[in-house]
């Protein structure tokens, strides 16, 4: 039985806010673990600076050996890096012990949130065009994600509240 549930989606689809509010409705027996933190330990870097020393092929790997660690752990609540779905091994490891959830948003509502939060943290859209950025990206990915999933929510114009009760209703984590 799966007793973890990975997060995936686009950025600024809420899965950092989401999966901090799965952590406190389950309880003290579940943490919650972010996969870019994960591979900031792991590089010793920051993200954006492991985009630019080391390219994006390196920190694709490093996301591959920290899906492959957290396929062996159980009542984890995990936030995806927004491009895990890139390859689909990092899926099939995470399937072993996770519920797949894909938070959706609108592109609109995925702009006004990352752009609030800044660009320099996303190397993804810190370009001269995030819109466009997000919109190719997204394009690219959605079909990704949509396989991946096993439910699928929209967080835009939704409470967290709302949004966390009915991933737990949906995965019957407890």
């Amino acid at each position: 039985m799966k007793t973890s549930i990975a997060l995936i989606g686009f950025m600024a689809t809420g899965k950092s806010t989401i999966g901090n509010a799965l952590k406190i409705a389950l309880g003290e027996n579940y943490q919650f673990i972010e996969t870019d933190q994960l591979i900031i330990e792991m590089a010793g870097k920051s993200i954006p600076r492991i985009f630019s020393e080391d390219g994006e092929e390196q920190f694709r790997e490093y996301e591959r050996l920290v899906c492959e660690k957290l396929s062996l752990l159980n009542r984890k609540i995990i936030s995806c890096g927004g491009g895990l779905v890139l390859n689909n091994v990092n899926i099939e490891n995470l399937k072993k012990n996770c519920h797949i959830v894909l938070l959706k948003a609108t592109i609109e509502e995925i702009y006004r949130r990352a752009m609030k939060d800044g660009t320099e943290s996303r190397p993804v859209i810190n370009t001269s065009d995030p819109l466009s950025e997000i919109k190719k990206n997204l394009k690219i990915r959605e079909q990704l994600y949509e396989k991946a999933a096993e439910v699928i929510i929209d967080t835009t114009n939704r409470s967290i509240a709302e949004i966390a009760s009915e991933i737990i209703n949906k995965t019957k984590v407890n």
